[in-house]
């Protein structure tokens, strides 16, 4: 197959997954929004995200010609530095997309809910993440295929691939702690005086944090998951590729495997998307069946290619063993956040909120087990039977392959969340809001499930990430005894925990004085309580905006100058033992907080649903205080670790690069 037919592939599938996205957000579009007070709301919430991105990417853009510039500088070549801007604009450009078509699915799946039921709310609410899915797996596609084309045979190919890559990484740093701290500032002011407090309803219109809340779902767990998935996605067939280069130079077939792995899971994501408008059953099991329907195509397409150009069918392994891996960790994560663990936190919460926070910790910890250790074996099978460091690679891209439906299933949940929102504030009949309710439980577990799928896509990028640095540093082994090492592992390790440390306080900080304003607003604003007088919204949309503006550098600045110090001081094994640290802590650490959080919330709709007393219960209170702890657990500081750790590794591959 010449250059040319695989470009002809590569730009032919993303072109069409992207005439997807324009056709679920015409869909979505055309549905008709007959409620004054909705569209009224849900003009709000898009007006909110949008000012909140447009303010977010400027500063976004402003590190990014800086980098830029420093690339070019370090590698004399205008070219790798335009390259890494247009691997920040891809990123950022998803992200924006994906934002649209949730503000604009919002409010229709509130109608749908309202006016046809339960299915037709879900169905919205699908193809309003499927435009984020779709995004994320063309874009990247788009991207790295015409990087291929254009530049395969170019000296500095390697450069070029890693600059695309680590603009996508720290954009969706920025993106995903940004958000996270919008989010759950509002999130946890909203909650600790809204229903703690005053005892009102969550959503509740007389709530004046309850925009900032509705919007923070859209520019954390939309625009931020998006662009964390989407840097995983790029970073792990990067990795890949350069491993091809080294192991099979001039092998074409081998060096475009990975992208071609990304263009069936496209089509394979296509067909899982599809097959939900054939068969009609409930949302969970739709969920499910779409994904597994992905993978199943994935395989086939994969192995027929396989066999057709005649590659070394032992890859072949890896990448069953990837979406295997994948299925299992979503699996494991369903039960800690879904299954009996969440009604054990629920029962806990009898007793006060001190065993509620106990338990749900307690359940975090040791939901890391399971998923680590699968993933070392899958590492360990890969390289024996899979065909190496090369393998386990390819594990990773084959995990993230199908991304265009599993980021569809992640990006439904905030969707579903804010239809309940609009739904309450515009006092729909109580019979809707059971319906986002339910979508809305649904929408938690495969959160906390792309969460953990994250995680675990997270473990393997940086490991393939490592993979290529040893290669390209001339790392044969790493000996821990040897000081140095072991100094750089420690530091490592200590990343993860610092940056946690920084995002938790800095949601703290910010849920403070939303805290103090909705205080404020309940006390001199006459009759807002009693529901004659309009809150002000914007005063708290300021809040979390300026918050998360704010405080996103410094996270960034250390996760970004910490390798190039530990570089330029110690050497390249001493980076070799922070990324060993930094990898192994932020996985662990990640994963217990996505799951304690999943946990948490999770609890509280146990109770909310009328179990153990319903709401207004000494258990619901209680899990009410869990529940606002878990929420920078799993929608701040754990999903930035995932990121983290990948942006360590693409950082110290452009070092040793240079």
């Amino acid at each position: 197959m010449t250059i040319q037919f695989y470009f002809l592939i590569f730009a032919g599938i993303a072109l069409f997954g992207l005439a997807v996205v324009a056709f679920l957000m015409n869909t979505i579009q055309r549905i008709r929004v007959d409620n004054e007070k909705a569209a009224k709301i849900a003009k709000a919430i898009h007006g909110g995200a949008m000012t909140f991105l447009k303010a977010e990417y400027t500063i976004i853009a402003l590190v990014v010609l800086i980098v830029a510039g420093i690339i070019g500088f370090i590698f004399k070549s205008a070219l790798a530095a335009g390259i890494f801007i247009i691997g920040s604009l891809a990123s950022m450009l998803t992200g924006l997309i994906g934002m649209h078509a949730a503000t604009l699915a919002n409010v229709r799946t509130a109608m749908a809910a309202k006016n046809k039921g339960e299915y037709a709310a879900f169905m919205v609410a699908f193809f309003g993440g499927g435009a984020m899915g779709f995004s994320v797996a063309s874009f990247g596609l788009l991207g790295l295929g015409t990087i291929f084309y254009f530049f395969y045979d170019h000296p500095q190919f390697a450069v070029f691939i890693t600059a695309y890559g680590l603009g996508g990484s720290l954009v969706a740093f920025f993106a995903r702690v940004g958000g996270g701290i919008y989010t759950k500032s509002a999130d946890v002011g909203a909650d600790l005086v809204g229903k703690v407090e005053a005892g009102i309803p969550e959503d509740d219109p007389r709530n004046p944090a309850v925009i900032a809340d509705l919007v923070g779902d859209n520019v954390g767990d939309t625009a931020g998951m998006g662009a964390d998935i989407y840097e995983s996605y790029v970073g792990a067939i990067v990795a890949s590729m350069i491993l091809a280069i080294n192991m099979y130079p001039a092998q074409y077939s081998y060096i475009a495997l990975p992208i071609m792995l990304a263009a069936f899971g496209l089509i394979g994501s296509l067909v899982g998307l599809i097959s939900n408008l054939l068969v009609r059953l409930d949302p969970a099991t739709m969920l499910r069946n779409a994904g597994y329907v992905a993978i199943a195509f994935f395989l086939a397409g994969t192995y027929a290619y396989m066999r057709y150009v005649d590659l070394d069918m032992q890859l072949f392994t890896s990448i069953a063993l990837g979406c295997v891996s994948g299925i299992i960790i979503g699996l494991i994560t369903e039960h800690y956040t879904g299954g009996k663990p969440v009604r054990q936190t629920a029962e806990s919460s009898k007793s006060g909120a001190a065993t509620n926070i106990i338990y749900g910790l307690s359940v975090g910890m040791e939901s890391t087990v399971a998923p680590v250790v699968i993933l070392a074996c899958i590492v360990v099978a890969a390289f024996v039977y899979g065909g190496g460091l090369f393998g386990v690679s390819l594990s990773a891209v084959a995990m993230l392959a199908t991304v265009g439906i599993s980021m569809t299933v992640d990006a439904y949940g905030p969707i579903a969340d804010n239809a309940g929102g609009i739904s309450e504030m515009s006092g729909f009949d109580p019979s809707v809001r059971a319906i986002t309710d339910k979508l809305d439980a649904l929408g938690n577990t495969t959160a906390a499930m792309g969460k953990g799928f994250a995680i675990g896509s997270a473990l393997l990028t940086a490991l393939a990430m490592f993979s290529a640095y040893a290669q390209e540093a001339g790392i044969a082994s790493l000996d821990v005894l040897n000081p140095v090492i072991l100094a750089g592992m420690f530091i490592g390790g200590t990343i993860p925990f610092l940056v946690s440390a920084l995002t938790m306080r800095s949601v703290s900080n910010a849920a403070l004085k939303m805290v103090l304003e909705v205080r404020r607003q309940f006390k001199e604003i006459p009759g807002l309580m009693a529901g004659t007088a309009e809150p002000d919204y914007n005063r708290c949309v300021a809040i979390s905006t300026y918050a998360a503006l704010n405080e996103m550098i410094l996270p960034g600045i250390i996760t970004i100058t910490v390798p190039v110090v530990l570089f330029y001081g110690f050497g390249k094994e001493a980076l070799g033992g922070l990324l060993v640290g930094a990898t192994l802590v932020g996985v662990l650490l990640a994963l217990m907080m996505a799951n304690s959080g999943g946990n948490w919330d999770n609890a509280k709709k146990y109770i909310e649903a009328g179990n153990l007393g319903g709401k207004g219960s000494t258990a619901h209170m209680s899990a009410v205080i869990g529940d606002t702890v878990g929420d920078p657990f799993k929608d701040t500081s754990g999903p930035a670790l995932n990121i983290l750790i990948k942006l360590v590794s693409i950082v110290s591959l452009m070092l040793v690069l240079a």
